[in-house]
């Protein structure tokens, strides 16, 4: 279950520094010299490195994982990376969640529980 916790965290900081770096760049891609120079930029920007890093490491432990357990159990615990990314997302990128998601967020928080209690 450590583990599975492990890939959801990498995958959050994967998603979370994706979009601080996309949330930096001009996406009028009205032409093909803007869209090459935004694929340019991508390149060049560490957060987009730092989210293929995390999530190649994620992959790594992941396919640990299924060598281990059930994958039904294991893809079950993994919807904690929804708690994960909607937590950072409003910690580190100042996003406002409604109700209605806090609601789903609880909602997932119960299933996780029943899925680990048996």
């Amino acid at each position: 279950m450590l583990l599975i916790a492990l890939t959801d965290l990498c995958d959050t900081v994967s998603q979370i520094s994706l979009k601080s770096s996309i949330n930096s760049f001009d996406l009028h891609l009205d032409t093909i010299a803007k869209v090459f120079t935004f694929v340019l930029k991508l390149i060049r920007e560490p957060r987009v490195w730092r989210s293929f890093i995390f999530s190649t490491i994620s992959l790594t432990i992941w396919i640990f994982v299924l060598s281990k357990c059930e994958l039904s159990f294991a893809y079950s615990l993994d919807s904690m990376r929804y708690i994960m990314i909607t937590f950072a997302s409003v910690l580190f990128l100042r996003e406002k969640v409604g109700f209605a998601r806090w609601l789903g967020i609880i909602c997932v928080v119960a299933g996780i529980a029943l899925v680990a209690s048996g």
